[in-house]
């Protein structure tokens, strides 16, 4: 993990002197724009994907398009160059209880694929504030095994107008502890308070979330909260007691 906290620490410093500047500047209008947010990768509105913007999108590279929208959208929010670049097609409501989650590995596959190829990507929703959002902090998370918080602040730093709706930050909340778990990363001194934090919150939601998610295929790892709280507690009794004592 340290490998990819590296990486994402490197990249926040090529980035900070231009987005000072960029920061201090952002005016509404730009909410209609796209930014890119790693290299390659940018995140916009479905304004920044309508047939009038071409030229700007094949003026930054754009390759693949990943389109949000819910079913009752579909009649404004369309893919309208799939003949000019690949599509991943989303239906994704902006509410509270969607699951998001389950759509991570494809959209992730999608990014990863396109960038590996030098393609770039636009990842658009409505208006680019919480869906789209959401799945770009997500990525950044997975691809670099950062926190919720580290990974919304580098995102909103590039665009201003971001607001991933609660449900959905839950969820990405969530996303960190099971990177933990999948990757069988020990509880140490760098993730231990924030596992404690994570947990703790888990348990607080996990029922309500079971009913929603219960064809989620994530579902019995969040019934085993309750363990990963006993271990976390286990490791700070032994190995370092004092550690999260403030």
């Amino acid at each position: 993990m340290h490998v990819y906290i590296s990486a994402f620490v490197f990249l926040c410093c090529i980035y900070n002197n231009f987005n000072f500047f960029f920061f201090k500047d952002w005016t509404y209008p730009m909410r209609r724009e796209m930014q890119e947010i790693l290299p390659g990768l940018f995140l916009g509105p479905y304004s920044s994907a309508m047939k009038s913007k071409l030229p700007i999108l094949q003026k930054h590279g754009i390759t693949h398009v990943i389109c949000i929208r819910q079913n009752i959208e579909a009649n404004f929010i369309k893919p309208n160059f799939q003949q000019l670049f690949r599509y991943l097609v989303l239906d994704i409501a902006d509410n509270p209880v969607e699951n998001i989650i389950r759509f991570f590995p494809m959209t992730k596959e999608f990014i990863d694929g396109s960038l590996q190829s030098g393609g770039k990507v636009l990842v658009h929703g409505n208006a680019g504030i919480s869906r789209s959002a959401a799945l770009v902090i997500a990525y950044i998370m997975e691809t670099f095994g950062v926190k919720y918080r580290d990974a919304f602040t580098y995102v909103q730093e590039r665009r201003f107008c971001i607001n991933p709706n609660a449900g959905f930050v839950h969820q990405l909340q969530v996303t960190f502890l099971k990177f933990l778990i999948i990757t069988e990363k020990p509880f140490n001194e760098s993730s231990s308070c924030q596992i404690d934090i994570y947990t703790n919150m888990l348990q607080r939601n996990v029922r309500s979330w079971r009913k929603t998610w219960e064809e989620d295929e994530w579902a019995p790892q969040l019934l085993r909260v309750k363990l990963w709280t006993k271990q976390i507690q286990d490791w700070r009794r032994n190995k370092n007691p004092g550690l999260c004592s403030d």
